[in-house]
């Protein structure tokens, strides 16, 4: 009977829209304190303190919700239709991580574990909660040990079916539905993702040092961001993909079903001189349903400046000239910076 349950919540999954759907215990990532705890001694999630915060949910998904008999775990694949470093050969244009190019995918996929949810209760009853990076949920691991893939040398998650390019979203239960088998490792001697990044972010295979990393720096990092890694941040203005997209699983990653993930032509690549003089309302408009507008017009534009000073392009010099005294501090040091290094 729960076999068949399984089967069928298999289907509606699929057939909702998610590209796959596993199933573990919230008690099936016992590593997952240690990591943490090391990661969190050694000061490398940076500015990130809500990381530090409520360590013993984040450590132990049953401590989250106590009554949890099963995890039930979905991927969504968001796989770009264009390659993603091509932007990099373009410093006059604006880089902006895949995930970001349309629609908040916290949104579109929250809309879908809710509604796999419903169901599950009205196939069986029980209680249920959803999350979807929203919450302390160690989705990675508890992804991994339900089967969806494996956590590879660039703390991703990797699956032999989708890539590295999908979204995770988590759906806990009090129905004791049967587990899948963890999946293993399968990076091998590969080292394609620790030898692309810019910054050299990863310690070691399976460790990322936040604090060196692309993603971190454009989105979490809040004002001025070290000279050392401005000039390494390229023309990247939000985000950075170089570690998921040089994954050769990704040869056998699906293509994107949610319309609302492909990229919208105005985010593609855009032009780092429009980019610049987004006020806040403009900022606000162009970014309307985008996880961009989180991050606010400031910190954005600071991450443009970063890039127009690596540009390596005289004539964007009086765009950065118009931003020196701007009202946010962290963005007339950018413009300053820019000027420099344009000079």
């Amino acid at each position: 009977m729960i076999s068949d349950l399984k089967a069928k919540l298999v289907a509606e999954a699929h057939e909702i829209g998610f590209d796959a759907c596993r199933i573990c215990r919230p008690w099936d990532v016992p590593q997952v304190p240690e990591r943490l705890n090391t990661f969190l001694e050694k000061e490398r999630h940076g500015q990130m303190d809500w990381m530090a915060e409520r360590v013993r949910w984040r450590s132990n998904p049953g401590a989250l919700w106590p009554d949890a008999r099963s995890v039930i775990m979905l991927g969504e694949s968001y796989t770009p239709d264009h390659d993603p470093l091509e932007i990099l050969r373009h410093p006059d244009r604006g880089a902006i991580s895949v995930y970001a190019q349309n629609k908040d995918y916290h949104d579109l996929v929250k809309k879908r574990l809710k509604r796999l949810a419903r169901w599950l209760i009205a196939e069986s009853g029980g209680e249920v909660k959803v999350f979807v990076d929203t919450a302390p949920v160690p989705e990675k691991p508890l992804g991994a040990a339900a089967g969806l893939g494996w956590q590879g040398k660039h703390t991703n998650l990797v699956s032999r079916e989708m890539g590295n390019w999908f979204f995770l979203g988590s759906v806990f239960t009090t129905l004791k539905l049967p587990s899948d088998e963890a999946e293993v490792d399968h990076c091998g001697s590969c080292s394609s993702c620790l030898d692309v990044c810019p910054t050299k972010a990863f310690p070691a295979p399976y460790q990322l040092d936040a604090r060196r990393c692309i993603s971190y720096l454009t989105i979490e990092h809040k004002g001025p961001v070290d000279e050392e890694l401005r000039a390494l941040i390229g023309n990247r203005v939000y985000g950075c993909d170089d570690c998921l997209a040089v994954c050769p699983w990704n040869k056998f990653a699906v293509d994107a079903r949610e319309l609302r993930y492909a990229a919208r032509e105005e985010l593609k690549a855009p032009r780092l001189a429009e980019l610049a003089a987004l006020d806040d309302a403009s900022f606000r408009v162009l970014f309307s349903g985008s996880p961009i507008k989180r991050i606010g017009r400031d910190r954005f534009v600071r991450n443009v400046l970063y890039a127009i000073g690596n540009s390596g392009r005289p004539e964007l010099k009086d765009v950065a000239a118009a931003l020196v005294d701007d009202l946010d501090d962290a963005v007339a040091d950018a413009a300053r910076w820019a000027i420099a290094r344009l000079a």
